[in-house]
């Protein structure tokens, strides 16, 4: 199951939309194979430039969903006019509601004490009949030796078929490379950043319009201007520096299948 990709700074965005993206992914389950999703904008791929083995993690996801409008631009400028915004809360909802009928299973990891929970509540209420098979809040550092035993026999029982992580980037990448082979019983493991707090109303979304202009970054930046500073203000000028010398051929990034690719 190939999914078309699109280069962006050497890492290989998927050509997708959410019905796309839903299809490959329950299409995935029924064939048994098991992997993670990377929901990638802007950060996400900046930080892979300073950091090869986070750029080879995200380059060996399933799927690495084009999650902010500057990843879209990217792919129409390269020839695929077909990709749109796969925003990770939206993917989060279009695959719960299409599960019901499926009977595929969820399980939320991540968030603050109390957010995993309510959004099982929230999400079993707006979708009936969903699965949502288990739930976990991990502290805000690595999990220990006591973490991880009392995790693996929670996702053993569940055996999830959607394992959703709701940490921030490129904490979630890791977690999931990682975890992939310390929980074999979770199959598709689908890192959606903020999208927890997103979904419960705890932190507010932008509005739609400025969402589709590109614009969700200065929005989320006057919410948050002590976390999230450098990561728009540094990152996004590189970025528009860094792709446009792509575009331009004055740089070259390869991906994994080019002959120049390095770890």
């Amino acid at each position: 199951m190939e999914v078309e990709k699109v280069n962006v700074l050497g890492v290989g965005v998927s050509v997708l939309d959410q019905r796309r993206a839903r299809d490959f992914l329950f299409r995935a389950l029924r064939n048994g194979t098991r992997g993670y999703v990377t929901v990638t904008g802007v950060p996400g791929v900046s930080d892979t430039q300073n950091d090869p083995a986070l750029r080879d993690i995200f380059n060996r996801a399933l799927l690495v969903t084009p999650d902010g409008m500057p990843m879209v631009w990217m792919g129409k400028i390269q020839g695929h006019p077909s990709i749109q915004r796969v925003y990770g809360p939206d993917l989060m909802l279009n695959l719960c509601k299409h599960s019901v009928e499926q009977g595929f299973t969820h399980f939320l990891y991540g968030g603050a004490p109390g957010v995993a929970d309510e959004l099982k509540e929230n999400l079993e209420a707006k979708f009936p009949g969903l699965k949502i098979v288990g739930t976990y809040t991990p502290p805000f550092r690595p999990l220990n030796d006591l973490e991880i035993d009392d995790l693996r026999p929670r996702v053993r029982e569940a055996r999830p078929d959607f394992f959703w992580v709701g940490l921030s980037t490129p904490k979630q990448e890791r977690f999931m490379a990682e975890y992939l082979t310390i929980l074999p019983e979770a199959k598709i493991f689908l890192g959606v950043g903020a999208a927890f707090d997103l979904l419960i109303g705890r932190v507010r979304q932008a509005p739609r319009w400025m969402q589709r202009s590109g614009l969700e970054w200065f929005f989320r930046l006057w919410q948050e201007p002590r976390r999230l500073a450098r990561r728009y203000l540094v990152n996004n000028p590189l970025f528009v520096l860094r792709s446009g010398a792509q575009l331009m051929g004055l740089r070259n990034y390869v991906l994994p299948d080019q002959p120049d690719y390095q770890k």
